[in-house]
């Protein structure tokens, strides 16, 4: 990501929908993908629902968990590992404390109870609020936190902790036990309140330690090298924080983001003494651990901005605010380059006489988007390409450009080959010489933006249309009578899956072209798609919209128009926009419009469980150019050890030709199936289904089958086939 010249800027969520949870303090906070889940926290009473924040749809959801479901808990440690997420301690009732351990598989939303062994060489962790727990190389680290002492829940004895744990954790789902690691350097004193963060971009892995509570508040910063396990101090650099409780801490890039908190408030000689009055705060401080630079990103004179209310009252929602109101015990999430916070209190009012609790959503932008994965094609006409991308963490709108690919002789031959043979378009692909080997199959479907990490709603992208739909069968290894890895078209059996065929579901991602063609704006788009049917020639001065200022529809008034053409080539690119400026273009992609003539891809493709069987459904072409007169559906399979295909190709099998707009795929053809893990947080088992009419077979849909990855078998004869541990995953 390119250097910033701009300060991070502060910006409310205006509005969102859903089931939007209570407002509280000492809640917590954990990031999947776009999906933002909350979890306890108090006010008024602990809260027990487990809330998610889609960050791209602006939505609010209760998830439908199950399992061992915790009871609600507050000040309690929350870590995240792709898509499971762990629970420590807590407070579940005034004055009682746990040492329980959940694990949510929030790719189910399935809750279980987690029983680690002790450590060897000491005792498990006690009971206690207010600690840390640091999650990193399959690891979580648990320090410090407070204790009750009294057996009476009625009392409160309080025992601040110093203790440092390692819970060693299973490589998909659940955890081995406890250790108290050898440290040296002596290490933090006894603290609760405080924060630990996780960075690995320099050298060995370490852990960071700030402020926190321990009688009066602390602004000390302590390093743990995870490779010695040696404590020490860094020296650091800059403006240090003012001592501090109950603030946030997260990591965006190579910077820790300080915000919030219980701050001193410095007396008129600004030294800070025993009697100081503590409030809340709303400064931000950023330390950068390459230089280990601290910096204040505060407003000069925070009084200026929505610091504290001008007059006592119930808090009052400001749509001009540019800067989130002082809290402590908020909870705090990155999601790409923004950093979320969410409710928290603002202090305490004596004539009120009880706690207010902030509402109000924010996030920090600290830098342009990243850059996005390449575009896709969801369907193609003779006359439009309807293209889609993926949701991109940082990015308020995006803006999509499209340029002509010149015809080729040599290459016109292959690109009429499928349809002038009969071979359904999109059965297989030609690789671009400058292609990502990955290939069109394996490309993700563009991403509702209500899909929770279950995948339980399908995805349609066709140009083949593609259609991703979760599932939970378990292909278990296994030979079958067909387990040739050749892809069987109508006509013939070719050889390999990149071997011949028509280009119209070419989505390879290529280089950027070299000739110094002419990128044309499609334009810009608050949504994750475009029917696209034409796109706009350059303005007069020849400028960049996206480089003069934030570009908008009316920038596109009175542009001269290019329509699309039949059976041409195009190549697009997107790339997101957000206050800073405009991030990196996507890698480009191409994709063809149709020739007149041929059927257009089914549609409304699902798939249902019958037994340990697979039935398939779809719709026919809403563009059929004739009369269909038949279908024909392909299954990628695992490749055998001689095969010659190159890495990342899929090889496909016929297992259905006919009249009927269903299929039912057998146990005994599914045990065999190649498991696509190319796209590494969904692995799936991936489908195709083509229409043919007296011209000849049309484009392909793509279904992807999404897969359970705790379930899924590696392949000894397929390496690609590893389920990544991050992927979603659904059980029927």
């Amino acid at each position: 990501m390119s250097g910033r010249v701009e300060a991070p800027r502060w910006r409310k969520v205006p509005s969102v929908t859903g089931v939007i949870p209570r407002s509280r303090h000492g809640h917590r906070a954990a990031v999947i993908r776009e999906l933002i889940i909350v979890f306890g926290g108090g006010n008024e009473g602990i809260a027990e629902d487990l809330h998610v924040y889609n960050t791209v749809s602006k939505q609010w959801f209760l998830p439908a968990v199950r399992g061992d479901i915790p009871p609600g808990c507050a000040a309690h440690g929350f870590a995240c590992e792709g898509t499971r997420i762990l629970v420590f301690g807590g407070m579940v009732e005034y004055g009682k404390y746990t040492n329980s351990l959940y694990e949510l598989q929030a790719s189910r939303w399935l809750w279980k109870k987690l029983k680690p062994r002790a450590p060897r060489n000491g005792s498990p962790p006690c009971p206690r609020i207010g600690h840390s727990f640091t999650l990193l190389g399959g690891k979580c680290y648990l320090f410090g936190g407070l204790a009750n002492d009294s057996e009476d829940p009625n009392r409160n004895v309080p025992r601040y902790l110093d203790d440092f744990y390692e819970l060693e954790l299973q490589p998909t789902t659940g955890a081995k036990g406890w250790n108290i690691p050898d440290t040296k350097g002596g290490g933090p004193s006894a603290r609760e309140s405080h924060t630990c963060v996780a960075y690995s971009g320099l050298g060995s892995p370490k852990l960071y330690v700030f402020g926190g509570m321990q009688g009066c508040r602390l602004n000390d910063l302590w390093q743990l090298d995870l490779n010695s396990m040696v404590w020490s101090t860094p020296q650091t650099y800059g403006s240090t924080p003012l001592p501090r409780s109950l603030h946030s801490a997260n990591v965006i890039g190579n910077k820790m983001y300080v915000f919030g908190g219980w701050v001193p408030v410095p007396g008129s000689d600004g030294h800070i003494t025993a009697g100081t009055e503590w409030i809340c705060s709303n400064s931000l401080d950023c330390l950068n651990f390459d230089a280990m630079f601290w910096e204040s990103l505060s407003p000069e004179q925070q009084d200026d901005v929505e610091s504290q209310p001008a007059n006592p009252g119930p808090q009052v929602d400001d749509p001009y605010a540019c800067w989130p109101r002082a809290r402590a015990g908020h909870c705090a999430a990155s999601v790409g380059p923004r950093l979320y916070i969410w409710s928290g209190r603002d202090g305490y009012r004596k004539s009120w006489n009880y706690q207010v609790c902030c509402k109000d959503l924010w996030y920090l932008e600290t830098d342009r988007p990243a850059t996005p994965e390449g575009v896709m094609l969801v369907k193609s006409t003779i006359s439009m390409l309807h293209v889609a991308w993926r949701p991109l963490a940082g990015a308020d709108c995006y803006i999509l450009q499209m340029q002509p690919v010149a015809r080729l002789p040599a290459a016109k031959s292959v690109e009429t080959a499928g349809a002038e043979s009969g071979k359904p378009a999109g059965a297989q692909s030609l690789q671009n010489p400058n292609a990502d080997t990955s290939g069109p199959e394996q490309k993700a479907s563009a991403q509702d933006p209500s899909v929770q990490p279950d995948g339980t709603k399908a995805e349609d992208w066709s140009a083949g249309r593609g259609t991703e739909v979760s599932g939970s069968k378990k292909c278990a290894g296994g030979a079958m009578e067909d387990s040739s890895s050749a892809l069987q078209q109508p006509d013939k059996q070719i050889a390999s899956a990149d071997r011949a065929g028509d280009l119209y579901t070419n989505t390879d991602q290529v280089k950027e072209n070299q000739d110094g063609a002419t990128w044309f704006d499609v334009g810009v788009f608050k949504t994750l798609y475009s029917e696209v049917s034409h796109y706009f020639l350059p303005a007069e001065d020849n400028q960049p919209l996206h480089q003069k200022k934030l570009p908008g529809p009316q920038d596109y008034q009175g542009r001269e128009k290019r329509e699309l053409s039949p059976g041409q080539m195009y190549r697009f690119r997107v790339a997101g926009i957000n206050c800073f400026a405009q991030g990196d273009f996507s890698p480009a992609s191409e994709f063809r419009t149709c020739h007149p003539g041929f059927p257009g891809a089914p549609a409304a493709v699902k798939i249902s469980k019958v037994g340990d069987s697979v039935q398939i459904t779809w719709e026919a072409p809403s563009s059929p150019s004739g009369r269909i007169v038949e279908y024909s559906m392909y299954l990628a399979v695992r490749k055998s050890r001689s095969s010659s295909d190159r890495p990342g190709q899929m090889a496909f099998i016929r297992i259905y030709r006919g009249t009927k707009t269903s299929c039912l795929v057998s146990s005994s053809q599914l045990e065999n199936a190649h498991i696509d893990s190319s796209l590494s947080s969904r692995p799936a088992v991936v489908f195709r289904i083509a229409a043919k009419n007296e011209q000849g077979y049309g484009p392909a849909t793509q279904i992807r089958w999404i897969q359970d990855p705790i379930n899924v078998r590696v392949s000894k004869t397929d390496s690609s086939a590893e389920a990544d541990p991050d992927a979603a995953d659904s059980s029927s």
